[in-house]
């Protein structure tokens, strides 16, 4: 059985924020990534969490995410912007990505970002929430170092490939819909690696295409996408859009977020922001609200995101994030080596 503590949500942040500040990130960035971890405990995202800051502070020390470099702002030409992680982390670029985007977007009532040379980004989701709080509706799409297979093949070709909608509600939190491609992100599977955990049946092939349980084996081989045939379809249009689009790694020429081996992933993110009342005024909200009540009004139904959400307000509620006593002793040595 797993040994657990919990611990206060300032002493997780400076948990986060030291680790990565004490092996060669700035202040400004370390801030950045810390609140992106720890906003995904806050979720429910452990996999997206604290769990990452041993491969992340790996990766630092050995020059395949450079901590100390800021993002770039290529271009800005009409809607269009263009950001370079500068093979960093990705939350300062996508937080740069997501200023302007906002800023032109309400302008022209569409605007586009791509962040190129680009790094793990966490939750989608939240990304997107951000532009919904703005009035938005906002789209993600980034690519991620091979983990599905063509349809039919059995080696990695593409990422897990996140996609992530959002769109702003008058009088309720943003509807937020986020998922992988994969039927289970990956980073879940690594969460079941580093606890000794098998993984149910039907989420991954090992490295000879037969199904496995064994996250170790999931981890070596490949990834099963959502919707067979329709999910690694989906997959490719990813890859074309996120790495493609902006220049950047397709999943296939990826190093793996999850160790130090090989350069820097190099892979991309799209982000796309609309402002609604371009298209239909003021009556966006209360169409949206439409569909809503019609899927509320059918008892077991809830709307995409809302799990997270309720996660989210019990623990602002508490205060408290879980985490397993050994990732706090790896985290807690990584901060006095």
């Amino acid at each position: 059985m797993i040994k657990t503590l919990q611990i206060s949500e300032n002493d997780a942040w400076n948990l986060a924020f030291k680790a990565l500040s004490n092996n060669q990130t700035s202040e400004n960035n370390a801030k950045e990534v810390a609140d992106a971890l720890i906003n995904a405990e806050f979720d429910g995202q452990a996999g997206h969490g604290l769990s990452r800051i041993p491969s992340y502070v790996e990766q630092l020390n050995a020059g395949k995410v450079k901590g100390n470099v800021e993002p770039s702002l290529l271009s800005s030409k009409g809607s269009v912007i263009r950001v370079d992680a500068n093979h960093g982390f990705a939350f300062p670029a996508i937080s740069l990505a997501i200023t302007e985007i906002t800023t032109t977007c309400k302008k022209y009532g569409i605007a586009a970002a791509s962040v190129s040379r680009s790094h793990h980004f966490g939750q989608a989701g939240t990304h997107v929430e951000r532009l919904a709080e703005q009035g938005l509706i906002g789209l993600m799409f980034g690519n991620t170092p091979k983990a599905i297979p063509p349809w039919g093949g059995s080696k990695p070709v593409f990422g897990t490939n996140p996609i992530a909608f959002s769109a702003p509600r008058a009088n309720d939190a943003p509807m937020v819909i986020d998922m992988s491609l994969s039927k289970v992100a990956r980073g879940k599977v690594m969460l079941a690696n580093q606890q000794n955990e098998k993984i149910p049946e039907g989420w991954a092939i090992d490295a000879e295409g037969k199904p496995t349980t064994d996250p170790k084996k999931a981890l070596a081989g490949a990834m099963l996408p959502i919707g067979d045939a329709k999910g690694s379809a989906l997959a490719l249009m990813v890859e074309v859009l996120a790495a493609g689009l902006t220049g950047s790694n397709f999943g296939f020429e990826a190093s793996s977020f999850l160790d130090a081996e090989g350069d820097s992933p190099g892979v991309g993110q799209l982000i796309i922001a609309i402002d609604p009342s371009f298209f239909s005024g003021e009556s966006f909200g209360e169409r949206t609200e439409t569909i809503v009540g019609a899927i509320l009004e059918q008892p077991g139904t809830r709307l995409p995101g809302d799990k997270r959400i309720e996660k989210r307000k019990a623990r602002e509620k508490s205060e408290k994030i879980t985490i397993s006593k050994e990732l706090h002793e790896k985290i807690s040595i990584l901060i006095k080596q």
